[in-house]
């Protein structure tokens, strides 16, 4: 007869998808493909400039991740987390990782987890040390190599409700253009590193979904260079791109564009581009692309900081997010909000990343209700 905690046990275990621990038995992994896991993911938030700050989690002013913030995702209405990470940073000279810095992402990691939430784990910025050149692709090569063996190791027996993402933002420093063919041979061998080193690990990693990028997660740049890696595991790679136009008023602080789409009053506080028709066909175009042809597309970035001076610029700011987020899903595409801790003037935090509380419910609530 079993007790009641072992039922309560059992039944906590089903709830989080068998979540598997070290000493555990290895976690489930469904046959799903790709894209069929990618209806469940939307939407999806960013746990920004925590894990991937330097040198340290708090460096860059936000509190340590709790299982109380992961909870307050999860009941805002949020089905997957991604979570950047900086690796290479807190490893030696020989890139092995620090246990102490190893055994911190995995506690986060399972927060996330247990608040029932899928999980994106990624290598960020890191430094931009993943330079996609000729001279540096043997040496990026073999530090993803590196790497990457560690951290799938570590997690190789969680079950499926964890991603792994190769990359993030990969581009040759200073230049924001189209790639040069030697750039996106480069890119493309990171991601075939990424995908051939995870598949080497075993256990579920022999099958978990992984997501590589495009350059520079640049649609167009994707679209036009892209190569998918060869994989031993068939339907179980997403692609990844990023979603900030126009800049002037998603990211760009100091300009004067704070109006955005159709509902726009002022030709001179709007950019001639970028609207709604442009979204539309920028994610249609990762539709037509990957999502058709059985690749998953995480939209890994997008969010549109807040320009508090200008009067009545919330209205365009919720109504730039609803319609990305609808327009992502639309096309098949999973939108993962960027929130990189800061909620005020010139930020775009949906959360307080001490108590959970939402200080912009109406965003959070614009969001929830695009993705359904």
């Amino acid at each position: 007869m079993r007790t009641l905690t072992s039922i309560a046990a059992i039944a906590m275990i089903l709830v989080l998808g068998s979540v598997a621990t070290a000493g555990e038995a290895p976690g489930i992994m469904r046959e799903i493909t790709s894209v069929e896991m990618a209806k469940q993911m939307s939407p999806g938030w960013n746990l920004g400039n925590t894990l991937d700050a330097l040198p340290g989690e708090t460096s860059w002013g936000n509190p340590r991740a709790t299982q109380e913030l992961f909870n307050a995702v999860k009941a805002a209405g949020f089905k997957s987390v991604r979570i950047p990470v900086a690796w290479a940073a807190h490893a030696d000279s020989d890139d092995t990782i620090n246990r102490s810095w190893m055994a911190r992402v995995t506690e986060v990691v399972t927060y996330a987890r247990k608040a029932g939430l899928y999980v994106v784990l990624n290598e960020h910025w890191d430094g931009g040390w993943q330079q996609p050149t000729a001279a540096k692709q043997a040496e990026v090569n073999a530090r993803l190599a590196k790497l990457w063996t560690q951290i799938a190791v570590n997690f190789r027996d969680y079950d499926d409700y964890l991603l792994f993402a190769g990359t993030n933002e990969v581009s040759v420093q200073g230049q924001y253009g189209s790639p040069t063919a030697e750039n996106a041979a480069a890119q493309n061998s990171f991601n075939q590193t990424f995908v051939t080193t995870v598949r080497a690990t075993g256990g579920n990693n022999a099958k978990r979904e992984l997501v590589v990028q495009g350059y520079n997660t640049n649609i167009d740049a994707t679209v036009a260079n892209a190569v998918m890696p060869a994989d031993t595991a068939p339907n179980r790679l997403m692609m990844e791109v990023h979603y900030y136009d126009p800049y002037n008023f998603t990211l760009n602080d100091k300009s004067p564009v704070w109006q955005w789409g159709a509902i726009a009053t002022d030709p001179k506080a709007t950019d001639t581009w970028g609207n709604e028709a442009y979204a539309d066909a920028e994610f249609a175009k990762m539709k037509a692309t990957f999502v058709d042809k059985g690749v998953a597309v995480i939209l890994g970035e997008y969010s549109a900081m807040m320009k508090a001076e200008y009067e009545g610029h919330e209205r365009y700011r919720v109504y730039w997010d609803a319609f990305i987020t609808k327009s992502a899903v639309k096309h098949g595409l999973v939108p993962m909000y960027w929130d990189a801790g800061a909620t005020g003037n010139h930020a775009a935090g949906l959360f307080n990343r001490t108590t959970g509380a939402q200080p912009y419910p109406y965003l959070v609530d614009a969001i929830i209700k695009m993705a359904q």
